[in-house]
């Protein structure tokens, strides 16, 4: 039994070594790489001004079903660029038509960030919580081992429970070090994105 409290107890180091947050404005931000709430405009689009197709795009439907799948990540980047490039250059006015599709995937590609990095938080907080619970039935269960004599029926219940929520804990861990690559890699394909549309667009 002590051995299983071992391997809670490490879980709980583990976590107390991550959890603290590298950047104080962002107390339950999980990830080594650093909190950048959304993508800048300047950082991945050195074309033309889209204050003019803002929000128009989304009044196209062939724009919209092109950027809808262009944003989703299960499409490899390499046929991505191929249906941005196959769309210009049919379009009869390629910079209308290049600003319309950046300007969708600018919207679509930072309301997903802004959905994974909320995501990220919201998992945060149940690990502080649940490593709050976790650390209270450690010691209970610590108060029930040393009683004499032992409830052995309560010892083994709510051991069973703490390896059950020791379980969940680490596996919400190996996900968040997971998810925490997904907004680099979201704007590492519209940087992508935004190139392949400014090459075709000149």
């Amino acid at each position: 039994m002590n051995g299983r409290i071992g391997i809670v107890t490490a879980l709980l180091l583990i976590w107390s070594g991550t959890a603290q947050a590298a950047d104080p404005r962002y107390p339950d931000w999980p990830c080594v790489q650093a909190k950048v709430p959304e993508i800048s405009l300047a950082a991945v689009w050195a074309g033309p001004p889209i204050d003019d197709v803002a929000s128009a795009w989304k009044d196209d439907a062939e724009v919209s079903a092109l950027v809808e799948r262009l944003a989703t990540r299960r499409v490899p980047l390499e046929e991505a660029q191929k249906a941005v490039t196959d769309f210009l250059s049919r379009s009869p006015d390629k910079a209308r038509a290049g600003k319309l599709i950046f300007a969708g995937l600018f919207d679509s590609l930072n309301a997903q960030r802004a959905t994974v990095l909320a995501g990220l938080e919201r998992v945060t907080r149940k690990q502080r919580e649940a490593a709050d619970r976790v650390r209270a039935d450690t010691v209970t269960l610590q108060t029930l081992q040393s009683a004499s004599p032992p409830d052995q029926a309560k010892i083994d219940e709510l051991n069973n429970k703490l390896l059950w929520e020791a379980r969940i804990f680490d596996d919400r861990r190996r996900v968040v070090t997971f998810v925490c690559e997904v907004p680099t890699l979201i704007d590492q394909r519209l940087f992508a994105l935004s190139r392949t549309i400014q090459q075709e667009m000149e």
